[in-house]
């Protein structure tokens, strides 16, 4: 039996109409209802303690640079507190704002309370960032002393004179094999600090040395080298260079990876910079700085 087409033709009735269009209506202010519920993006601010300098933020294992986290950083927060080995505990901290020294007004900064005396970063996230043992190991061994040297003459320095500071060894990447970190500068000078000028064979570096497929190699987080002596004239002879230390090693995005946090300076200024180190690259991450 043919049935009638009218029951099958679209419905142009005034009230089916009005019905549609409220449907769609209410359809419409749940779904604004329902983004607008839905949570943005929470941000882990990281803030450099000693100078109190805001580096950015990670977000959903983004990271977010300084000035676009300083926006949505408002009132205060709770800030975990890192050394090199150690978790120091907490500290508040207050909404950015600009650096109060002049030369570095552009720099955006966090004031921590109680202020921390012996923290290099602090970190305002729900997750430990020292999830394994950081350990430092005697800056001696032969083993390094030769990597380094070996390392050095790649870059040019025939005879280096290997004057190692800082030798870590931690597990960067939670997959059971420990890395090593070894920080040496050799500027030839006594006192510490960063020389205004650098002498031949002079250098300041951060190695990683780790397994790649079976194999140990070595890897540069960052340095600078010299090979040729300065001139005597006191104008040509000046070029600031910089001396590299490591200062922390964390998960500052709550990957479970281990970032490494070097500190640079030069006798007018400095930065702190934030590492990943992959097996095939070293990537700069996020990093503050403050000079003339």
């Amino acid at each position: 039996m043919k049935r009638c087409p009218k029951y099958y033709c679209p419905l142009k009735n005034d009230g089916h109409n009005a019905n549609v269009k409220l449907v769609r209506y209410f359809l419409a202010i749940g779904t604004l209802f329902f983004c607008a519920a839905a949570p943005a993006a929470e941000f882990h601010p990281i803030v450099e303690v000693q100078t109190g300098y805001l580096f950015g933020a990670t977000a959903e294992g983004k990271w977010i640079k300084a000035e676009k986290a300083a926006k949505s950083l408002r009132g205060e927060m709770t800030y975990h507190l890192y050394g090199l080995t150690e978790s120091l505990g907490e500290a508040k901290g207050g909404r950015p704002k600009p650096s109060e020294e002049d030369v570095c007004s552009d720099v955006l900064t966090v004031s921590l309370t109680p202020s921390p005396d012996k923290a290099a970063i602090a970190l305002a996230a729900p997750w430990n960032a020292l999830p394994r043992k950081v350990q430092v190991l005697d800056s001696s061994q032969q083993l390094y002393v030769d990597a380094a040297r070996d390392f050095l003459k790649t870059k040019g320095i025939d005879k280096p004179e290997v004057k190692i500071e800082k030798i870590l060894r931690v597990d960067l990447d939670a997959d059971g094999e420990e890395e090593v970190l070894v920080n040496a500068t050799n500027y030839f000078q006594k006192e510490e600090g960063a020389p205004m000028r650098s002498p031949a064979g002079s250098y300041s570096m951060v190695l990683l040395r780790r397994l790649v497929a079976g194999k140990v190699e070595t890897q540069l987080v960052q340095g600078e080298f010299y090979t040729k002596p300065y001139k005597d004239d006191e104008e040509s002879s000046f070029n600031a260079p910089n001396t590299y230390k490591i200062i922390a090693v964390l998960d500052l995005d709550g990957d479970g990876k281990m970032e490494v946090v070097v500190a640079s300076q030069y006798y007018e200024g400095g930065a702190t910079t934030i590492y990943r180190c992959n097996p095939k690259k070293v990537e700069e991450l996020l990093s503050v700085a403050c000079g003339v």
